[in-house]
């Protein structure tokens, strides 16, 4: 696992069921929202752009992903061209996937 808070306190807060039901809506948000980024960058898109990049901020900071939420905050403050702003957050979110994957893992395998 790359980030160390990746999901730690909702695996704190919630039941297994309930921690993986909220896994796999960041899941379902992160295929969604990089797809809307995408066609927000090669559309040159400011403005949705940021509005893409804000939705992901909010669902990676509710489940710990903060290298893919600060990459989305940069990103709404405007700090990189969209092409390099989508490159990053397109990184980080395989990063994040990568993360729950494991995750998901360890717990149906009741670790």
């Amino acid at each position: 696992m790359s980030e160390c808070g990746f999901a730690a306190q909702l695996a704190e807060d919630l039941s297994p069921d309930d921690l993986l039901l909220v896994l796999g809506v960041f899941r379902t948000d992160v295929v969604r929202l990089t797809g809307t980024l995408g066609a927000a960058a090669a559309a040159e898109d400011g403005a949705g752009f940021r509005r893409a990049a804000h939705g992901l901020a909010g669902a990676a900071g509710a489940v710990g992903a903060s290298g893919l939420e600060q990459a989305c905050r940069r990103a709404m403050a405007g700090a990189l061209p969209l092409a390099d702003s989508m490159a990053e957050i397109a990184r980080l979110a395989d990063v994040a996937l990568g993360d729950l994957a494991a995750l998901i893992t360890r717990l149906d395998a009741g670790a």
